[in-house]
């Protein structure tokens, strides 16, 4: 029980950092796989993630489900977690959000890939998804199981995933390194877009990419310190 609570707390805190980061507005979600019940997920009930608390968080099954009912009213998009763990028995986070600064890569014939050494985490690739390729005209929301399984299997292997004209997905072995992943995303599509204005872009290299996420999740990286950073520059008080 000491585990779930302290991921439970975590996940409050991640919520916290991605809105102070400016990944997340009044939208985007983040969730975590259940520490002792690896079938379901935790994740915080419809609130700004600028707002959730330890008390907000509930569990889910991958169908998006809430374990226990009655229940808050849940995210509408809770299915894109539900999707992605089921699709990826090693991931243990998953982060939802619309970054403005990535967007523009959802729509574009240009790719989002790392430039910048500390974005090595996103690995080598972006895959798009686009809803409209299966399902005809949405409201762009992922609203069903097999939208959300859909979505996962766009994601494949990968640890990011463009939403056409809506936002993103970035997963994690770890919840740290998912959060910090995610606002790394963000500020590499902010230089990128800066970069691609001045002329043509040197990307890091394949090879500079596996070196950086070996370096990403070990010691030399510390995601450890940069949690503590960025959770050091939110109010938890009422966590």
């Amino acid at each position: 029980m000491a585990d779930l609570d302290t991921d439970v707390r975590d996940l409050a805190i991640a919520n916290r950092i991605l809105a102070r980061e400016g990944v997340v507005d009044a939208y985007g979600h983040v969730a975590i796989r259940h520490p002792e019940r690896p079938d379901r997920y935790l994740l915080a009930r419809s609130r700004s993630p600028e707002r959730v608390t330890r008390a907000d968080i509930l569990e889910y099954t991958f169908d998006g489900e809430p374990a226990v009912k009655p229940s808050p009213k849940p995210y509408t998009e809770r299915f894109i977690h539900g999707g992605v763990f089921e699709a990826r028995p090693d991931l243990m986070a998953c982060v939802h959000n619309h970054a403005y600064s990535v967007l523009p890569f959802s729509v574009s014939k240009t790719p989002l890939r790392p430039m910048w050494h500390t974005a090595s985490g996103m690995g080598h690739i972006a895959p798009v998804w686009d809803i409209r390729d299966k399902f005809g005209d949405t409201n762009l929301l992922v609203v069903t199981v097999e939208q959300g399984r859909d979505l996962a299997r766009a994601l494949g292997n990968n640890v990011v995933a463009l939403m056409r004209g809506h936002g993103c997905i970035v997963v994690g072995r770890t919840l740290q390194a998912a959060v910090i992943t995610a606002i790394n995303t963000m500020l590499n599509a902010q230089m990128l877009l800066a970069a691609l204005q001045l002329g043509p872009v040197t990307y890091l290299s394949p090879g500079e990419v596996e070196k950086g996420l070996e370096m990403y999740y070990s010691p030399i990286m510390s995601t450890e310190r940069a949690w503590e950073y960025y959770s050091g520059r939110c109010d938890l008080s009422d966590i």
